[in-house]
């Protein structure tokens, strides 16, 4: 029968196949149809494989399309985002390597950035006290630098009060989140809720405190703390900082919308007004509950975008905080301004010994590995960037398809894949792993789609005269 015996033109035109929002379907074969395929035409009494279970197959075609889809099929992966002010971005959630890294003009044209091939990185920095000496935590391991929180998973304080578990002091208990705006002084859900990665308070008591454990906050260094207030009803919060002595530190009240940025100095005590002095977790920030006025107003409010930093160590790497805070040498275009004689020189072959990937103003970038991340040259700051990427084809079930062109270099791989694992098969081996090489190189020749009057085309520019 037929492969498109089920659906007529109207569906596809129209837009209604099952396949909607795709138009390509027709070139793909999904992977649980090879499979399938794979076990009636290679598995079976009188046949190359013998006997073998479908997981078997499955397990060695997921292989197969991975690995194809290094090299073989083309990468259709990218993503599109602009660059903020951070000058980073996140690798994309199923990343296995970039093709290109380009930035895209006015016009919707690609100019393509350019690695920085390891002359930069973002090492690892840990921190250090006055004498250059590491530092150290609780633990006995290094402190990293750069953000020591950022939101963090924050839980119960003071009273054996826990987040989510709502009452004042942590007496009335709830299982249940309450919805935005839902409780009121007279309702049993009170207390801190988490609510779309933010924290909310609901008729909060003074004092009523969250916290985040683990923070590695040392005694005679000064703290950044970074924090968001919206949604403002009543009451006021502040942020307390603990020291690994128990020592600790408090911001001033706020009570109002606003993102707040507090410095404190972790060096002694700050007694808070009205609380009494007592004995805190080490190492610990607290966010809790004041009362702005008399008499007692309850807290409502949510709370969020939570971050410390130690000051002087805001960055992961003094590499990376030079790398982008330097003007790329690419943009520097007056270099050869004659300004006695009032006479531009436009780079006319006077760049003797330029490294040509520095030959342009596109910008440049480099990954880092460990985080995860791409850093982006100072010119790159608010630029929309288009990151082309190859993956394995295994994300969701939807991709992973194979194209027709590549379709029995699929069967091939999978079958030698199969026949190595069995010993009445090895002699068959050397047979069919020639076989999976030619097939995976004609794959790769339909694939390229390469078209004689395309090429013819690009040729006809390339045969003016040189002049010598």
């Amino acid at each position: 029968m037929g492969l498109l015996e089920n659906h007529v033109p109207q569906q596809h035109y129209q837009n209604t196949h099952p396949n909607k929002g795709k138009y390509n379907h027709y070139q793909f074969v999904p992977l649980s149809d090879i499979i399938s395929q794979f076990m009636v035409a290679y598995v079976g009494d009188e046949k190359i494989i013998r006997k073998c279970s479908r997981v078997d197959v499955a397990f060695h075609a997921q292989r197969a399309l991975a690995e194809l889809s290094f090299d073989t099929f083309k990468s259709f992966k990218s993503l599109e985002i602009e660059v903020s002010n951070s000058l980073t971005l996140p690798l994309p959630i199923d990343y296995i390597n970039y093709t290109k890294i380009s930035k895209v003009d006015s016009a919707g044209i690609k100019h393509p950035l350019y690695p920085t091939l390891g002359k930069t990185s973002n090492p690892q920095k840990y921190q250090v006290d006055d004498n250059n000496q590491f530092l150290f935590n609780e633990d006995g391991d290094f402190i990293s630098s750069g953000e020591l929180l950022r939101n963090g998973s924050f839980h119960g304080g003071t009273g054996n009060w826990s987040l989510n578990v709502g009452g004042a002091g942590g007496a009335a208990q709830t299982t249940s989140v309450v919805a935005p705006g839902s409780a009121t002084s007279g309702d049993p859900e009170v207390g801190w809720f988490y609510e779309k990665n933010s924290i909310r308070a609901y008729d909060i008591p003074e004092f009523q405190t969250f916290r985040q454990e683990n923070v590695d906050i040392r005694s005679g260094e000064q703290y950044t703390v970074t924090y968001t207030i919206s949604n403002y009803q009543s009451g006021s919060v502040n942020v307390v900082f603990v020291d690994e002595n128990g020592d600790y530190s408090s911001t001033p009240e706020r009570s109002a919308n606003g993102t707040y940025v507090e410095t404190l100095n972790r060096q002694g005590n700050t007694l808070i007004a009205g609380m009494v002095a007592a004995q805190f977790d080490a190492n610990v920030l607290y966010v809790q509950s004041r009362v702005s006025a008399a008499p007692t107003t309850l807290t409502n409010l949510t709370i969020e975008n939570i971050s410390i930093t130690r000051v002087g160590d805001e960055e992961t790497s003094t590499t990376w905080k030079n790398y982008k805070s330097h003007t790329p040498s690419e943009n520097n275009i007056n270099d050869y301004q004659d300004y006695q004689n009032d006479v531009y020189w436009p780079n006319q072959g006077r760049r003797f010994g330029l490294d040509p990937k520095h030959a342009q103003v596109n910008g440049s970038y480099y990954i880092d590995e460990l985080r995860g991340l791409i850093n982006f040259s100072s010119n790159i700051s608010g630029e929309t960037v288009i990151i082309d990427y190859i993956s394995d084809t295994l994300g969701t079930d939807d991709e992973m398809q194979v194209h027709k062109f590549a379709e029995e270099a699929m069967y091939k791989s999978i079958l030698l894949a199969v026949a190595s694992n069995y010993m009445y098969t090895q002699q068959l081996v050397p047979r069919l792993k020639k076989e999976k090489f030619a097939a995976v190189r004609q794959a790769k020749l339909r694939l390229s789609n390469i078209k004689l009057e395309e090429l013819t085309q690009i040729l006809r520019g390339k045969s003016k005269q040189i002049k010598h």
